[in-house]
Formats: C-alpha cells, structure tokens, sequence
C-alpha cells in the first residue's frame, strides 16, 4: 500500500475520522501488486474491497451512481444530486460496508467567497458537513472519499470540521519513481534504473509510464521510432545502441517531435548513449513539467558558470562557498534561501544564474501565477510548490520580486489574496525539511517592499548586495569579462583599459555591457580599429541612464539589507547602523519625494 493509504487507514481504524479528503496527485496512477490503478480503481478494488463491497461514486457529470452495489443499495430515480444525496442518505444509516467516492469535488462544493456558490453547492456541502458528524452513519463502519486538486478549491467549512482528515497524496518519491521504472523497464541495469528514477524527480508516475512505455498502441510504434532515430543518428558513435534507448523514451511522440528532441548534431561524440538518454529525459521532463504547471513555471539553464563574472571577488567567494556546501550536499552549511538586493543593472541576475551553473542546481523561474479570478492564485501557488519540492533539489528564482510578492497597495479587488499567498509562501520557506532541497533565490531592487517577515534568517538567510563597480580597474575586469564572454577577438592594452574605464565613473553592469557591444559594432564596421580603439569610440558615443537619486536609495537598502559587513564596498563598511538609517531616510526623500 501506498504510505498514504496506510495513513488513511490508521486514522480510520482509530476512528479519528470516516470523511477523508485526498488532494495534489489525485491524477497519477499508483503501483500496487505490481499493476498500475489509476485512484478511483484503487480505492474501489484495493484499498478494502472484502469489508467495503458498495462503492458509490458522486460526481458533477455522473450524479450519483454505483460502481459496486453489494449492498443493493436503492438509489431511487431523482435527477437533481442533492436530491439523489437524501435518497442515499437512510442506506448509510442502516447499511454496512459502503464506500462514498466523490471526485472533482470542487466542482460541487467550491471554496469561493460566499456570494461566487450558489445555493444547490452550499447545500451540498452542507450535507457533506453534516454526514461527517452523524455518529449513526459512523457506527455503521461507512468511509467517505472526497477527491480534490487544490485543497484552497474545497469548502473551507467543510475542511474545517474536526471528524474531515484531509490526506495529501504527495509526488512520486525516488523510491516510488524507481519501482515505477523497474516495472516498465525490467532489463535496465541497476546503476541506470536509479539514475532515471532520480532525473524524473517531480513527474508523477502516468507521466514517467508515458515517457518510457515502448509500446503505446496509437502513432508510431517502437520499432518505426527506432528506424527514424537510427536514420537521424547515421554515422554517430553507438548509434544502434542510442537508436533502441531512444526509441523506449519517446513513445506517444510525433517524427517532427522525435526529430526536434533527438538533436543528433548537439550529441557529443564522447558521450555514451546513456548519457544521451539521460539528457532526453530531462528534455522530455522539462516538457511535461512546464506543461503541467500551465505556463506558471519555466526552467532556467544558465549558459556560464562564476569564472565568466568579472569582479567582484568577495561576493564570488561567497557564493563559490554555498555551491560547493550544495554539490557536497552538506544541508547543515546550506541557507534556506538567498536575497539578492542592489540598484538595477548591477548584475544580480546574471551572477546568479552563474551561482546555479557552478552548483549543479537545476532551476525554475516562477512566472506570474496571480489570476484575477477568485481562489485561481492560491491555488496556482501550491501547484508550484508541490512540483519544486518534489524536484528538490532544485533552486527557485524570483526576479523583481517585490513584484511578485511585495506590497500589492493601490490594487483594487485584491480581497486579501496577496496576503494569502505571503502566508503560504512563508510557511513553505521555513519549512526546514526543504533546507538542502529547494533554495529560494529573489532578486528585487526594492527590498523595502518586500514582507518584512520574508526576509528575516530562516527563510532568507544571505543578503547579497549589488553595486556598480568602485574603481577602474574593477570596471576594467568586468569589461575583460564581456569581451571574452562575446568573443571580442583581440590582444588588450591592460594598462590602457583600466586608464579608460576610470572615465566610466558610475557606469553599472549593464551600461558597461552596452558599451562593448557598441565597441563590438563599431569594430564589425571598421576592422582596422583595436579592441582599446573600439572600446574608446564606443565611450565617447554611449549615453548610459542617469538617474542619480534612485541609484544612491537603492544603494543603501542594499546597505540596509545585507546580512555581512564584509560583502559592503569599503565606504559603506564602517557605517553604523544609526548613520546608514539616517542616509536612508535622506536618499528616500530625494528618490520618492516623501
């Protein structure tokens, strides 16, 4: 039995409660005795088929129905489901042995504020409330399951009553994905068993068995796939052997998708056709998560590691010291989560997609999961969580996160979601079972908007600021790193660099990346021009923004919000806390006129 299961069945023995609501992967089909249930299979032919015969299903397309009728259960001949409810309700008073199942229950007794139900779903939830307290029904040894997504879509009052346990049915774990792959892969060695079964983590178990069934019934079949991939792979190292991996991971696929995903001219001849396979895999994974979450998620695949960041050595250190704690999986020296604060176009990105790269840690980029339709943003948010925690370890980037979670003020009809959603947020961020296994990266100019409380040890425990570069030589080492990074091709007068960008006072990240593209353009055009040459022409061209005032606050709630002295430039080191406070109230005046 599924550890779920087992607790459903804990908790029913001790009579705690008769009414269980079961949520998040409702829609995956579980293992058991060696065959695949989907959840309404499981429970009806598994779960307690010799001491739960009848099994009555209540659903918004079928209304009320037997799927088994042990009991010969009359369900009467009323079309309306509250109706058909009250029928049934003398049977569970009188009659062992019956099991309720209500799936999309959501759909029939919603979670929406008071005036978005009408009066037929609140009556039904009623009624559900009101069953779960009958002691009479309770003595007769009946159990009722009530299936739903998003628990936030359910009644609240309903979830609310103490005999209603809710039960989450959580993602495959590794030790779940690899029974799934050793079922539906038999011959596979060991060793690769496991490492497939790791590089599926957050996929659930219908979505692995379609990945790696090598027999589906509709399209093309096995062997057609593994023709076409032989063909694509003409002349490559190992083809046979990488043709006939392929062919068993993209089953259900189109040749036009089996062409796009197989890629043969970005295989590398040394990799072996395992390593080939276990790149599809997570293409393939990639797919059917971002699928999954509906646009709500994407992933991020940083291009260069921290060798590619010019500067900054102190904050690379630093970063260079987490990365090694999270390669070493060593949880006990890992932050909960990372603040990245600092003026825009001071690099915070880049370098932290770079921090990513050089820790081995995949990666998904939140995207703008707010809906404007009631209780749709909650539950956004929870389908997010419950997918990164099951793809730990797994870093969470939030760019511009004061968008995504600071103060909402000035924005009608909020109607408490932003709050909702902190909430939740911050409960998940403090759980300390998720240290070592999803980190938390936000990224925000304006960390003043940010929840206080989302910000303190615990949740995000380094605050790493950001500023433009101090000095000449450290504007000429962010320049040297563009030039390679775009690979601006020729011999550099150090000397004459550094004596140019001591002129680039003020100049950020960006500006500085701006100028020598503009110096790679003007290079392009005329090629007797040095790279010093170009770069000298492209600065007396460029105009880089000025916006002084804003600069200077952000700056010091950069100052304000770091969380060590010696990551801070050395004019702002010694500041005391009174003074930085001080200059603060000063720069916000100035910036924001209040």
């Amino acid at each position: 039995m599924p550890a779920w299961a087992n607790t459903i069945r804990e908790k029913y023995l001790a009579g705690e409660a008769a009414t269980f609501v079961l949520y998040r992967n409702v829609f995956d089909v579980f293992l058991v005795d060696g065959e695949f249930h989907d959840l309404k299979n499981f429970l009806t032919h598994k779960f307690a088929p010799e001491t739960k015969p009848t099994v009555i299903e209540v659903s918004p397309e079928f209304g009320v129905n037997a799927l088994k009728n042990g009991g010969e259960i009359d369900l009467g001949k009323g079309d309306e489901l509250l109706q058909k409810l009250h029928i049934l309700e003398p049977s569970l008073r009188t009659k062992k042995g019956i099991m309720v199942y209500v799936p999309y229950a959501d759909a029939i007794m919603p979670g929406d504020d008071a005036g978005f139900v009408s009066a037929e779903e609140r009556k039904v939830a009623t009624l559900f409330h009101r069953w779960s307290l009958d002691r009479q029904m309770n003595a007769q040894d009946n159990i009722t399951f009530i299936v739903v997504e998003a628990l936030g879509s359910l009644n609240q009052g309903l979830l609310g009553n103490p005999k209603v346990a809710a039960i989450e049915i959580p993602m495959p774990d590794q030790e779940t994905r690899l029974a799934v792959v050793n079922k539906l892969a038999p011959a596979l060695p060991a060793h690769l068993a496991s490492m497939y079964a790791t590089r599926m983590a957050g996929l659930r178990a219908v979505q692995i068995e379609s990945l790696m069934k090598t027999s589906d019934g509709n399209g093309m079949g096995e062997q057609e796939r593994e023709k076409l991939i032989l063909k694509l792979l003409e002349g490559a190292q190992d083809a046979q052997a990488r043709a006939k991996r392929f062919a068993g991971i993209t089953a259900g696929m189109t040749a036009t998708e089996i062409v796009k995903l197989v890629e043969p001219t970005r295989a590398l001849p040394e990799q072996t056709p395992d390593q080939v396979v276990l790149r599809l895999i997570q293409a393939r994974k990639r797919e059917l998560i971002e699928k999954e979450c509906a646009g709500l998620i994407e992933f991020v695949e940083p291009k260069h590691g921290l060798s590619a960041v010019g500067g900054i050595h102190h904050i690379k250190d630093e970063l260079n010291e987490i990365a090694k704690n999270l390669r070493e999986g060593d949880t006990r020296m890992t932050p909960m989560g990372l603040l990245a604060v600092g003026p825009m176009g001071a690099g915070k990105t880049f370098v932290l997609k770079a921090f990513l790269k050089e820790a081995g840690l995949s990666a998904v980029a939140l995207k703008n999961f707010r809906s404007k339709w009631v209780g749709s943003t909650e539950r956004n948010l929870e389908r997010v969580l419950a997918t990164v925690k099951a793809m730990g370890p797994i870093a969470v980037l939030i760019d511009e996160g004061d968008r995504s979670f600071g103060s909402r003020e000035g924005e009608g009809g909020d109607d408490g979601t932003s709050s909702r959603v902190i909430a939740r947020l911050k409960e998940f961020m403090s759980d300390t079972d998720n240290r070592g296994n999803v980190l938390f990266i936000l990224l925000t100019n304006r960390p003043d908007k940010l929840d206080t409380d989302i910000k303190r040890p615990g949740r995000l425990d380094r605050k790493v600021p950001f500023f433009y570069a101090e000095t000449g030589f450290d504007r000429g080492e962010i320049v040297q790193a563009l030039i390679t990074r775009y690979g601006f091709a020729g011999a550099i007068d150090e000397p004459a660099l550094i004596a140019l960008c001591e002129n680039l006072k003020g100049y950020s990240n960006a500006d500085l990346e701006a100028l020598v593209l503009l110096a790679i353009e003007f290079h392009d055009r005329e090629q007797s021009l040095s790279v010093i040459e170009a770069l000298t022409k492209a600065a007396e061209d460029f105009m880089p923004p000025q916006e002084r005032d804003m600069i200077d606050f952000m700056e010091l709630l950069a100052v304000s919000e770091t969380s060590r002295r010696s990551l801070l430039p050395e004019r702002f080191r010694t500041l005391e806390l009174a003074d930085i406070q001080q200059q603060l109230r000063a720069a916000r005046r100035l910036a924001l006129g209040h």
